[in-house]
């Protein structure tokens, strides 16, 4: 039976849904108010690697069901998806490859300086400058991953969801799911950190994430992250490359300069660079739940079914399609 779906939030786990719903022939429109970059997803790296979200059991499925996705969007050389190597470093220990990438090809980069070092001193080039990049960390791996440019695949999937002859309707506030016109029997909840107020969910904290836009940085095709305090990543996209970030308790949306400042310095010590001009400056809320993502049904307080789909903390892009195939299953009562 074809629904008449309104979606709560047009970050790509809205955009998502609602691709989901068109496409299969339910009547969508996604409510919303702000879109585009000017979400929290605008802001991300949107790398695929699950980050700052609970719990494994349900996460590690659902973000490689959007893996497969993923990599066959990256086929599309209009989507915005592509597929990079991501280096993933430590700074003080022996870092632990999780056991779901092991199946995905991930490969050890233990000793990293002193064995890239030995190597590339033999072959010179290139290589010695990447060793040279490395020399901050400890230990690594390596493993080839989905990475989402925003500015181009927020466009993507709205342009799909339109296609399909789906709505977005922005600049809406709703002080409360019941306020969604009556006309749509199925409300879907992708309201993000807004879903605090929305649904009065204590569980939900804000993990204020900045970043600063630079310019692609040449003879960097690879990403580079390192969860150890501070945090860095440098993830480069096809006109520039994310430099970040932060991961704080905090519900400051505003770019702090210092902040930037610091991200840029520590970037640029890492990689061995001059430090860039800076194009712009980010800061997103990621939706962290303390009690773990929630996709589940419910009922609205005039009867109609909703779905939530929120709490995907620093994993947005990585839980996408599998939490919306999730969402398609919970309101339709049969499998995706």
């Amino acid at each position: 039976m074809n629904r008449s779906a309104a979606i709560i939030g047009a970050g790509v786990s809205g955009l998502t849904c609602g691709v989901v719903f068109a496409e299969r022939g339910h009547r969508t429109a996604i409510f919303a108010k702000e879109i585009g970059q000017q979400t929290t997803s605008g802001a991300a790296a949107a790398l695929w690697f699950p980050y700052d979200v609970e719990p494994a059991n349900k996460v590690i499925p659902w973000a490689l069901e959007t893996l497969r996705t993923l990599i066959h969007r990256a086929r599309n050389s209009n989507s915005g998806v592509s597929m990079i190597e991501l280096r993933q470093f430590s700074r003080t220990g022996e870092i632990q490859i999780p056991n779901w990438a092991i199946p995905l090809g991930a490969r050890r980069l233990s000793s990293v300086a002193t064995a890239l070092c030995r190597r590339a001193g033999r072959s010179g080039g290139k290589r010695l400058d990447t060793a040279r990049r490395l020399q901050h960390f400890v230990s690594g791996f390596s493993l080839n991953v989905p990475l989402m440019d925003t500015t181009i695949y927020l466009d993507y999937l709205a342009k799909r969801l339109l296609a399909a002859g789906g709505l977005i309707i922005e600049n809406m506030h709703f002080e409360k799911l019941e306020d969604v016109d009556p006309k749509y029997d199925l409300v879907i909840n992708c309201a993000g950190i807004g879903a605090r107020e929305l649904v009065h969910d204590t569980d939900l904290e804000p993990h204020r994430g900045q970043v600063a836009i630079v310019p692609r940085i040449k003879d960097l095709p690879y990403a580079v992250v390192c969860d150890d305090a501070p945090l860095m990543y440098a993830i480069p996209r096809t006109n520039d490359c994310v430099f970040g970030g932060t991961n704080d308790l905090s519900d400051d949306r505003g770019a702090d300069s210092a902040t930037t400042a610091r991200i840029v310095a520590e970037c640029s010590r890492t990689l061995k660079i001059e430090k860039p001009t800076i194009l712009a400056e980010r800061v997103g809320l990621r939706p962290f739940r303390k009690s773990g993502v929630r996709v589940e049904r419910a009922q609205l307080c005039d009867g109609r079914t909703v779905v939530h789909n929120y709490g995907h903390g620093g994993s947005g892009f990585t839980l996408s399609w599998g939490c919306a195939e999730e969402v398609v299953h919970l309101a339709t009562d049969s499998p995706a």
